[in-house]
């Protein structure tokens, strides 16, 4: 499978304007804000053979697909356009939490049944909201620092080296901070369970990231086909405060 398709313009970090980067953009955002909404406090869990149980979160199944977009846009666009998109997540994450403390906070109308579960589901205390944005900042920024600094090392090959490589290390960062940040100390949520969740957390979405990375790598040749460019990040302020491209 080759990484560099062609005809494309081998370039470094670019302010030209792209066809299909504001899709890709859009897509990451919803896939974060969804996997944030339906499944970041459920623990689940699968019967191992000989019936023991291994938990899990049940949003690993939907989260990992933000980082592959993460992956792409990186390998695509470079670090600086990546970058742009974190913000731009991290905004609607923090959106998002202040929209749902609003609407559980305001008072339900008189005989409307349902405001016990409204809380349950979209009341996250200040601890899980806190978590989820760190752990989000922190691994997404790790992700597309290690994907693009591994791009320039090795000439634009081995991209499959670079994907599942990022994903090991951000998304160790992301697991190891948002469990023990959430729910350390809280009742129902033993030590065991939480590491356990950090360790299955991290696993599933790198096992993600490993079998889709076809699809990472048929969606990564056309959009750079599209587009008409390789960009390597030889030049860039890796700096997560920097001016965004």
């Amino acid at each position: 499978m080759s990484d560099t398709p062609e005809p494309i313009e081998r370039t470094a970090a670019s302010a030209r304007s792209f066809r299909y980067y504001d899709l890709v953009m859009a897509a990451f955002v919803a896939i974060l804000l969804l996997s944030n909404i339906i499944g970041a406090s459920k623990p689940s869990y699968v019967t191992l053979p000989g019936g023991s149980e291994w938990s899990f979160g049940a949003g690993v199944l939907f989260f990992p697909i933000s980082y592959i977009i993460g992956d792409v846009l990186t390998e695509v666009y470079g670090y600086a356009k990546a970058r742009r998109v974190i913000w731009t997540g991290f905004a609607a994450l923090l959106f998002m939490a202040f929209m749902a403390w609003v609407v559980v906070s305001l008072p339900p109308a008189d005989g409307w049944p349902g405001q016990e579960s409204y809380e349950f589901v979209f009341g996250n205390s200040w601890r899980i909201v806190l978590a989820s944005m760190v752990a989000f900042w922190v691994g997404e920024f790790a992700n597309s620092l290690v994907l693009a600094k591994m791009k320039v090392w090795t000439d634009g090959k081995m991209l499959w080296a670079r994907t599942i490589g990022s994903t090991i290390v951000g998304q160790g960062f992301d697991s190891a901070i948002f469990y023990p940040l959430a729910f350390y100390g809280l009742a129902g949520w033993p030590p065991e369970l939480i590491w356990q969740l950090v360790l299955s957390q991290w696993l599933i979405k790198t096992a993600w990231e490993a079998f889709l990375t076809p699809v990472t790598y048929l969606v990564v040749g056309k959009l750079k086909r599209a587009e008409g460019v390789d960009i390597f990040d030889t030049e860039t302020d890796f700096s997560p405060f920097a001016k965004t491209g």
